[in-house]
């Protein structure tokens, strides 16, 4: 079979060597590497054919070319993990959190705690379960004894709450006043 393998190289593939050549200069990132890629497309195909003939062989030689040039490509951008060894000659930047970062973040946390607080009973214990503990909606009503739909009002209306105090300055229900209807700027009442 070699020699045959031979002839159907030469006949088949070899006549394409000029546009082939044309395509890797045209295409590799640095043009003096164009005839190292021809041979290992070459070599590619060579072996490929002696598995079983291409029925298409100039398209499996530009298929071929083409995927060599992306698995060069690929393997150009693996950035390397070697131990760089002593860092301090480096001087690299270190985020050290500031006094006033670690003071800012503690005052939101605060915040967030305090807008979280005045949530009703029912409303808070879902936010809770859903957004601090993960529990998916379904586990959230069976484990409360209530419907997905409820737990998903539930959940609409405590983020609403927790997003108008902390972002809006907008006053979240006081534990006290849950239950009671409250009074607007109008002195028209409202419900909860």
């Amino acid at each position: 079979m070699p020699k045959a393998l031979d002839d159907w190289f030469i006949r088949e593939i070899l006549v394409h060597e000029a546009p082939l050549m044309h395509y890797l200069l045209r295409s590799a990132p640095r043009s003096e590497e164009a005839s190292d890629l021809r041979q290992e497309v070459y070599a590619r195909v060579y072996e490929a054919a002696g598995k079983a003939l291409p029925q298409q062989p100039k398209a499996f030689l530009f298929a071929t070319a083409r995927h060599l040039l992306a698995d060069r490509a690929r393997r150009g951008k693996v950035v390397s993990i070697e131990p760089v060894g002593d860092f301090e000659p480096l001087h690299v930047l270190i985020d050290d959190v500031s006094p006033e970062r670690w003071c800012g973040g503690r005052q939101v946390l605060m915040r967030l705690a305090g807008a979280f607080d005045r949530l009703p009973d029912r409303c808070r214990e879902v936010v809770w379960l859903r957004r601090v503990e993960h529990l998916s909606q379904r586990e959230v009503a069976q484990r409360l004894g209530i419907s997905e739909k409820t737990v998903e009002k539930h959940i609409a209306k405590g983020m609403r709450l927790i997003a108008g105090y902390f972002y809006g300055g907008e006053e979240v229900p006081q534990p006290a006043a849950r239950g009671r209807q409250a009074v607007d700027a109008d002195g028209q009442q409202q419900a909860d």
